[in-house]
């Protein structure tokens, strides 16, 4: 199963909870950038469990930065050991191909064919070195920095790799879709098989008989002509048939899974049973929550990437006043399925604050209830600089702080108490006041604070 995430940093926690649900990725770093901001993030989540990675250099077809600089940047930004298996022959206009370390072998660049086939040119032996006597200053290069490389001790280890503290380096050009063949067959070779999971009362294992899975991302209306939610589901262990039976861990009811669907690009095809590392869809009718695990009847709860307290706060103002039960639904709806958070003020219920990591989220969501649910609305800032969850041992002195604090205070999705700061000042005058309650940046999915 491959899951493509979005690049956008405004969508970060989207990409979050995709990572909770694999078992190894591929990062693609753009040769003339480097490593990005958001790339780093990205990686400090992986290295939540120590998840393999493997590294694929892009648009080698470009002029571009030095390759040795570029893979110096990743081992000393990430903090992660590079082993390269194929290495750039010349960029640009002089892009060549790629020399594959580990076959000795010259894989030939022919531009302009972007073809999902795409056969490529294999050089072996006498026909590498009749290249070299074409681009004599390109293979020279290219034969100078691979000894500097393996030099230095670079050679790909698997037990490394599968530790997470080792990756593996390609080069390429995708949009040729040139060595994303490689990177597919890395895969299949190197990535490991699905690995048990930590839940709040054990770890379970991928061979287990029993079925067990949890929700990671719920996408609505994917069908424009039926008003459809999928919820994807990571199986954890056991094996998904058509029409079992299961038990809802948050709701207690049982539920029974029949359709599940699993997605290709733009395709949807009907599955009739997964195993453990499968990703399967099932139609949902509001039903299941991000976070949500399903299992034949044993009551565990998987640990996964946690909310992110929002950095920006909006009201959405309608243009049309009597479309407010649309608008209730389309932001609960978008709120359920992660698109934004959604806050309901203990002072006016009726008029929810919508929370978001960046400002790309606000325009889309505002775009998606014009869309989807007929709702014509604007989004306003809120004068709202932060959100923190709050939480006290002491019900007696959380009540007090509740009723002291009432205009600042409103609660999320799961019915959590949040603090809402319009400055850092505010916040931290609120946590010297009331020491004993905690203010909280993070929560994990479906998490009922107490």
């Amino acid at each position: 199963n491959l899951l493509d995430t979005p690049g956008h940093q405004d969508f970060s926690e989207d990409t979050y909870r995709v990572l909770t649900a694999v078992d190894s990725v591929v990062m693609v770093v753009d040769a003339a950038k480097g490593v990005e901001e958001q790339t780093i993030k990205l990686l400090e989540v992986c290295r939540l469990r120590n998840t393999p990675i493997i590294t694929f250099i892009n648009k080698m077809d470009r002029e571009v930065r030095d390759p040795l600089e570029v893979l110096d940047e990743i081992e000393s930004v990430l903090k992660i050991k590079c082993a390269p298996v194929t290495w750039p022959i010349g960029m640009g206009k002089r892009f060549q191909g790629v020399y594959h370390l580990l076959n000795d072998q010259v894989l030939r660049f022919l531009p302009g064919e972007a073809k999902a086939g795409q056969e490529v040119e294999i050089l072996q032996g006498s026909e590498i070195d009749q290249l070299a006597k074409q681009c004599p200053s390109e293979m020279q290069t290219m034969r100078e920095e691979t000894e500097l490389v393996m030099g230095a001790g670079a050679s790909f280890d698997l037990d490394e790799f599968l530790r997470g503290q080792q990756s593996p380096v390609f080069f390429g050009s995708g949009v040729n879709n040139f060595g994303v063949r490689e990177i597919l067959r890395a895969l299949v070779d190197w990535a490991p098989a699905p690995l048990p999971r930590a839940t709040d009362v054990r770890m379970v294992q991928p061979t287990e008989p029993a079925f067990t899975g949890f929700v990671f991302k719920i996408q609505a209306n994917m069908d424009p002509n039926h008003r459809d939610r999928i919820a994807f589901l990571r199986v954890c262990s056991g094996r998904y048939t058509s029409g079992m039976k299961v038990k809802h861990r948050r709701t207690g009811k049982e539920m029974k899974l029949a359709n599940a669907v699993t997605f290709m690009a733009n395709e949807r095809t009907r599955m009739d049973e997964a195993y453990a590392g499968d990703i399967i869809g099932i139609h949902n009718h509001g039903q299941l929550q991000i976070g949500d695990v399903l299992t034949e009847g044993e009551a565990l709860t998987f640990k996964g990437i946690p909310y992110f307290a929002p950095e920006l706060f909006s009201r959405a103002r309608l243009r049309d006043p009597m479309k407010a039960k649309q608008l209730q639904k389309g932001l609960r709806q978008l709120g359920e399925e992660g698109a934004v958070q959604v806050f309901e003020p203990l002072i006016d219920s009726s008029n929810p604050l919508i929370g978001a990591v960046g400002q790309l989220q606000f325009e889309v969501v505002e775009h998606r209830l014009k869309a989807e649910y007929g709702v014509d609305a604007v989004f306003e800032r809120a004068g709202i600089q932060t959100a923190r969850w709050v939480t006290c041992p002491d019900a007696a002195h959380l009540n007090e702080f509740i009723k002291a604090n009432q205009s600042r205070l409103a609660r999320d999705v799961d019915g959590n108490y949040a603090y809402l700061a319009d400055s850092g000042v505010n916040l931290r005058l609120a946590q010297e006041r009331w020491p004993k309650v905690q203010f909280h940046a993070t929560r994990e999915h479906g998490q009922q604070l107490s």
